[in-house]
């Protein structure tokens, strides 16, 4: 954390705009929304990932970067030292490293950044200065203006990364056709994953008439809603019954303010299922709790609906009021 925050001052601003991961005044939501906008100009994404790059950093390309901005002698060592610093296996048996960053180390993030600053930021700044990036560590977008451009990239894009010894996931990299209403040609990709959220053709409501129409927009993604959905289960609160409300808010708000802040930014109301589904969760709770309501579906749920609308501040999404809860 020291080298960290030695190093940091010195190399952020060296950052292009477009670097959003792990940075200071820079947040996953701020490349989303982004995205979101270059999606509406541009037809076309190419969306590459970065097969295991923590794993597989070049030392010698990593120490080069850093060396030609951080002068601190003892940053430099240490960092080199973290770096060669053999792994030790299970059994005892160490292995000698050439490559990748200290795993879990705070340091690493701004490691990797450096690294992607020249092997990835400042070759498309060079290369394709006309072609809008947005990259977020590993995770990245290039927009471009057709799918021959995007397909050219993605080849150019490829060998880049072998010069610098990375390797492009051959899964997680497609190229998305940014389908709305205006662009009616068919492709089989017309939907992209991006930092917990899916970009896809969505129907909403214009601002200025609320009439429906077509457009290419992002939304909380399935593996998140998955994602948070185990988190729930894990809990096992609805067999807790020991416990009251105020202590089962107690675990679920800050969960609930979390998820709501950042996956509620945009078409927010595709957390209603995940919201409903804790409401489910509670009404179960209630139904375990109060012998009176065992068995008994719908009084427990009226008087889990009641007792939501008098203590509103008790729990986050009800306090906030989401339209569609309850239903």
């Amino acid at each position: 954390m020291v080298a960290k925050q030695v190093i940091e001052p010195i190399l952020d601003p060296v950052f292009l705009a477009d670097s959003y991961g792990y940075r200071p005044r820079k947040s996953a939501l701020d490349a989303v929304g982004v995205t979101r906008e270059r999606c509406w100009k541009y037809d076309w994404v190419l969306e590459f990932d970065i097969k295991g790059l923590f794993d597989n950093i070049n030392h010698e390309l990593l120490l080069r970067a850093i060396r030609k901005h951080v002068t601190c002698k003892w940053a430099l060592l240490y960092i080199e030292r973290w770096l060669r610093a053999p792994m030790m296996r299970e059994d005892g048996t160490t292995i000698e490293r050439d490559r990748g960053t200290p795993q879990g180390g705070v340091v690493s993030p701004i490691l990797a950044n450096i690294f992607l600053h020249y092997a990835f930021d400042l070759w498309m700044a060079r290369t394709h200065p006309d072609l809008p990036w947005c990259r977020y560590a590993d995770d990245g977008l290039v927009h471009c203006r057709n799918e021959q451009e995007a397909q050219a990239l993605k080849s150019e894009l490829q060998a880049r990364l072998a010069e610098c010894h990375l390797e492009m996931h051959p899964t997680k990299t497609k190229i998305v056709y940014c389908k709305d209403k205006k662009r009616k040609g068919k492709y089989p990709n017309v939907k992209f994953d991006f930092l917990g959220y899916c970009f896809r053709p969505r129907l909403v409501k214009r601002s200025r008439d609320n009439a429906l129409f077509c457009g290419f927009n992002p939304a909380v993604s399935s593996s998140a809603m998955k994602a948070m959905r185990s988190t729930i289960r894990e809990l096992k609160l609805r067999h807790q019954t020991q416990l009251s409300l105020q202590d089962i808010a107690r675990q679920l708000n800050p969960l609930l303010r979390g998820w709501i802040e950042y996956y509620g930014r945009y078409a927010s109301s595709a957390l209603y299922p995940l919201l409903r589904h804790i409401n489910q969760m509670l009404v179960a709770w209630v139904m375990r709790k109060f012998k009176r309501f065992k068995g008994h579906t719908v009084r427990a749920s009226q008087f889990y609906k009641g007792f939501a609308k008098e203590q509103r501040a008790l729990f986050v999404h009800w306090d906030i009021g989401m339209t569609g809860v309850f239903n």
